[in-house]
């Protein structure tokens, strides 16, 4: 119990520490923690308007240090156990959430370049990446995810507030840049799985960012 406790104090500060940084996705984030899901929905609206996309990328970009930095220091046998979303281990985490980022981003770019397909599904959560990939390769997939996420913001900068066809089960329809908001609230999501997993094998000082 005791443990648990300084396990949910340690994850708290992981947040505020990266907040300063990244305070638009840390605030969306803090509806979640708190069960107000109604409040991820304003809060990304409220913060992802017209100008917002090149700040919100910058902000990914802390995140996705983050997310590397725990990877990087997280011990060997942590990477098999589970503690991520349906009990995957961290690889599964990080190969969804890498592809989660990136997908969300690009839908957004490609709705406001008018490329965004006919026929494209609506996105299916709870799909986990692959098993088995080791830290540099995932510290990679972090590191491509990024470049994608950046791309993407450039395409939609100044057009923020462009309609976006994507529809995602939880959160519905978001307007191109509110998903690149959304991807930074998905990334804390998986990061603060990762700090759980950290504090399971004793690695309660893991990093908040590299």
């Amino acid at each position: 119990m005791v443990r648990a406790m300084v396990s949910r104090m340690i994850r708290g500060m992981w947040l505020d520490d990266l907040e300063p940084a990244a305070p638009d996705a840390v605030a969306a984030f803090r509806g979640i923690e708190a069960g107000r899901f109604i409040s991820v929905r304003r809060e990304v609206r409220r913060r992802a308007g017209v100008g917002s996309a090149e700040r919100v990328a910058a902000q990914l970009a802390v995140i996705a240090g983050a997310l590397a930095a725990v990877v990087e220091t997280l011990p060997e046998p942590a990477f098999l156990a589970p503690g991520g979303e349906g009990e995957w281990n961290v690889a599964e985490a990080i190969g969804h959430d890498a592809d989660a980022r990136a997908g969300l981003c690009m839908a957004g770019a490609l709705a406001v370049s008018g490329r965004f397909p006919d026929n494209a599904p609506t996105v299916v959560p709870g799909l986990p990446g692959a098993r088995g990939i080791d830290r540099a390769a995932l510290v990679r997939r972090i590191g491509a995810s990024q470049r994608i996420v950046e791309r993407a913001a450039r395409t939609i900068a100044g057009h923020e507030q462009e309609p976006c066809p994507l529809e995602h089960p939880l959160v519905g329809r978001l307007r191109s840049g509110e998903w690149l908001l959304f991807a930074g609230v998905h990334d804390l999501m998986h990061l603060e799985q990762l700090h759980g997993i950290a504090a399971q094998f004793g690695a309660l000082d893991a990093p908040t960012a590299r």
